[in-house]
């Protein structure tokens, strides 16, 4: 990869801009405190995105404040390094424990991407980085990613594929997802593919009410694990939830490197789809896991919201760029309030929220 994109000798260039080079080069450097609200990877990710939509330089401080190690950490500086690829964009700062960066993109532009994190870092996150900037862009892309699928502190590539690429596509994407080798935490090695076609551009999506149930299913995977720890996930869900025998599965995974299991309750809306995910860890039963993912779905029941907590998330900054949208929500994390104040401080659009007598806010973008 040619080091212009993020040599620490173009810091003079990035900071005041150069002859010839794009013109958002010369705006004003939107700055970030990465430590506001819940202070992690989210900010960094988001800034990046919007920084590329927008054509804003950004510049980010205290990276990742409020986590245990701060900073940069291997998935973040693949993230980093995307952005700048994706935009032909350059970036002072991009080092591992890193707390500070500059970042000033070009125009996202479609092509053959390959993005490798190297270790099990979540490479669902990486693409929630260029991702959307790549739907904008005039031409195809393929993006091949490597590392983690399935990491305990990030959406597996299950909730992708299910729940939340189906509502991108709704708002005019045009984005398929596929997974070739799964990669679970701690070994990771998983790989996954992703193909973008241009599109006219993002449209408003309103989600008020889930809509008639369309299907349920629950799935146990375990890989180079014994077939015995998905069996008794399975019955911990059919006992607690009632479901019927067809709703209910153990897959064994044949193609990772290394041992994972996950256990994820799906309940698929007319108007969207909700995942519910727990994942198997060294010296936690089985039985455990399920209930987990079990205790997740029961309070989303709970509620006749349609959008879940880690969805809420998820659907701001598509909404944000297309300028509208609604959709009631179980509930604002700290997590989503701050990606929500972020988003403000790149795009002119409002996002107000309001919150129900039964429980569920309503948030809408305008």
């Amino acid at each position: 990869m040619p080091a212009r994109y993020w040599s620490a000798s173009n810091h003079e260039r990035l900071l005041n801009g150069a002859s010839g080079t794009h013109p958002t080069w010369r705006m004003v450097m939107i700055r970030i405190d990465g430590s506001f609200g819940e202070g992690g990877g989210q900010i960094l990710r988001s800034s990046l995105a919007l920084s590329i939509v927008t054509g804003s330089p950004v510049r980010i401080e205290n990276i990742r404040a409020k986590r245990r190690k701060p900073g940069l950490m291997r998935q973040h500086l693949t993230a980093v390094r995307a952005a700048a690829q994706v935009s032909n964009g350059l970036v002072v700062g991009d080092e591992i424990g890193s707390t500070e960066l500059e970042f000033v993109p070009q125009t996202a532009v479609g092509g053959d991407y390959r993005f490798s994190i190297g270790t099990a870092g979540s490479t669902t996150l990486v693409l929630q980085t260029v991702l959307l900037p790549l739907v904008l862009a005039k031409e195809p892309s393929r993006i091949v990613l490597e590392g983690g699928t399935h990491n305990p502190m990030a959406p597996p590539f299950d909730f992708l594929e299910r729940a939340y690429v189906p509502l991108l596509n709704r708002m005019g994407a045009n984005v398929k997802v596929s997974l070739d080798v799964p990669g679970f935490f701690p070994a990771g090695g998983g790989r996954m593919v992703v193909d973008v076609k241009p599109t006219d551009g993002l449209r408003s999506l309103e989600i008020l009410e889930r809509g008639p149930l369309v299907s349920r299913r629950a799935r146990a995977i375990v890989s180079n694990l014994s077939r015995s720890i998905g069996q008794r996930e399975i019955d911990v869900v059919k006992a607690q939830m009632r479901w019927k025998a067809f709703e209910l599965e153990v897959v064994e995974e044949k193609r990772s490197v290394g041992p994972g299991n996950v256990t994820t309750l799906e309940l698929a809306y007319e108007n969207v789809t909700e995942m519910f995910t727990e994942f198997g860890a060294v010296e936690r039963s089985a039985e455990s896991v399920a209930k987990h993912a079990v205790q997740q779905c029961q309070r989303y029941l709970k509620s006749d919201a349609p959008v879940g907590e880690y969805l809420t998330d998820q659907l701001m900054l598509p909404m944000a760029v297309a300028s509208g949208g609604a959709f009631r929500s179980t509930g604002l994390s700290l997590h989503a309030q701050t990606h929500a104040e972020l988003i403000q401080k790149f795009l002119d659009v409002r996002i107000e929220t309001e919150k129900h007598g039964g429980g569920g806010t309503t948030l809408a973008v305008n």
